[in-house]
């Protein structure tokens, strides 16, 4: 069975919820709260595999409380819930820990599949958000390889492969002295501090095979 905790400021919705869930021969909701405070402490007794977390509720919000949740009860997951699909809630309640973020409207299926997916450690998210967390990610996530110039990513590249950093400047037609500038400037821009782990990031960002 999969046990889990309904937060939601508003009796009616924690109701409605209860009614889908339970209706799943493999769900049980194990307690509700009607604030972030009393999920936090819930969750910490009971257990419960899924917390259905409601991003806006009084005295303490869904986002801290996820961010408490997180660090106190690791193994219970998140499930955020909110009316809003502005990306700044999205960005923040998943920062905090949430594993999913389903809209309100959304339709039952909707949150019987984001509890399933949750509780199994994938991620879910509500079809109305997926292009703000698209736009905000490209706003606010830099990707590393952008901190390098082109050539510097291409002399890293060749570290990856192998190359001596004669071989690089003969290829490149550059000095070795220049080669080694560009080494450390990578590992300096990268926080890399070994061959080992600028080969180890090459591979990871798609630089070699």
């Amino acid at each position: 069975m999969l046990r889990i905790l309904l937060a939601d400021d508003h009796a009616m919705v924690r109701k409605g919820f209860r009614l889908i869930l339970e209706a799943q021969p493999d769900m049980q909701i194990v307690g509700e709260a009607g604030n972030g405070r009393e999920a936090v402490e819930l969750a910490e007794q009971l257990h419960p595999d899924v917390v259905v977390m409601d991003v806006a509720m009084p005295e303490l919000n869904g986002i801290e409380a996820t961010r408490r949740l997180v660090a106190s009860a690791p193994r219970t997951r998140v499930l955020a819930l909110s009316m809003h699909k502005d990306s700044v809630y999205v960005r923040e309640i998943l920062r905090a820990g949430a594993r999913g973020y389903l809209l309100k409207d959304s339709i039952d299926s909707d949150l019987v599949s984001a509890v399933r997916a949750v509780a199994k450690g994938e991620g879910y998210l509500s079809p109305g958000v997926s292009d703000a967390v698209l736009s905000d990610y490209r706003k606010h996530v830099t990707d590393p390889l952008d901190l390098l110039t082109s050539r510097e990513r291409e002399v890293l590249q060749m570290i990856a492969e192998g190359k001596t950093n004669k071989e690089i400047a003969g290829t490149l037609n550059l000095s070795v002295y220049t080669v080694d500038a560009h080494r450390g400037k990578i590992m300096e821009k990268l926080n890399l501090h070994s061959i080992g782990e600028m080969v180890r990031f090459a591979v990871r960002n798609g630089l070699i095979d």
